[in-house]
């Protein structure tokens, strides 16, 4: 979980201008899942590649019924080999799996590569509203996926 922590806030800093706000919130995010993990419906993966660490993807429990995608990273050397929609796919398989009825996600508009794999696992865009949270000015998105 450090090394996600870590390379969300460099990756994100250096690719998209995303502060020391940014990585506090992953931090919160990282803290959040380690004390209340629940083997039964959370899991997190570490996708590697040529024995390096290359991206993550979390799913935890928002709700009853409502799980949440959390934490999707490729390193840019992985990207466009097939992990990205891999690390999703697998969030929906431990999803079902579980019996959540769905998996809810929030990312931003600058994250165009991101956007498009939601969009081709099936989910919708439900909300958007600008922000200057993490730095630079912004638009934050909630997504969600039926199940």
């Amino acid at each position: 979980m450090g090394w996600i922590l870590e390379r969300h806030a460099v990756l994100y800093g250096e690719e998209y201008g995303f502060d020391g706000r940014f990585e506090a919130q992953v931090a919160k995010v990282v803290t959040s899942f380690l004390e209340s993990f629940d083997p039964q419906r959370e899991r997190a993966w570490i996708a590697e590649h040529e024995g390096e660490r290359v991206g993550s993807v979390a799913l935890v429990e928002r709700e009853p019924q409502v799980a949440q995608l959390r934490l999707l990273l490729l390193e840019p050397q992985a990207r466009g080999l097939g992990l990205g929609p891999r690390l999703v796919g697998v969030c929906t398989e431990f999803a079902r799996s579980c019996g959540y009825e769905r998996i809810v996600l929030e990312t931003t508009s600058q994250l165009i590569a991101a956007r498009k794999l939601y969009a081709r696992e099936g989910y919708r865009l439900l909300e958007s509203w600008p922000t200057d949270e993490f730095g630079p000015a912004l638009d934050f998105e909630i997504w969600r996926l039926d199940l």
